[in-house]
């Protein structure tokens, strides 16, 4: 091989590598996802508890949010809500969302142990 082509080669190597460190951001699995539209349920994916889904229904209609409220696993369950929902909306969500739901395998372990 010549060295252009070992040049080429290395360089390649390196923007490849250089692009997996950038894009390559660990998201989570996404368990489910609501999309609001002026207070309305619009759209949604994936198993969501069913009381959670009628509270933050009734909590998006008062409020009359446009927005998205996503559910993602990666170690510990995380609740994303849109960045345009002010802080004390999106804390009344967090209070409604059941964590204990899918922290069970934790909980039911603990109980083994002792």
């Amino acid at each position: 091989m010549t060295p252009d082509v070992l040049k080429v080669i290395f360089i390649l190597v390196g923007l490849f590598l250089v692009y997996k460190l950038i894009f390559s951001g660990k998201k989570g699995l996404t368990i489910f996802e609501m999309h609001f539209k002026d207070g309305r349920l619009i759209s949604h994916k994936g198993k969501i508890p069913e009381k959670f889904q009628k509270e933050c229904r009734a909590i998006a209609k008062s409020e009359k949010l446009t927005c998205s409220v996503r559910c993602e696993k990666s170690g510990a369950v995380r609740l994303h809500v849109s960045a345009n929902v002010s802080d004390g909306v999106t804390q009344r969500i967090r209070n409604v969302f059941p964590f204990e739901y899918y922290d069970k395998k934790k909980v039911d372990n603990s109980r083994q142990a002792g």
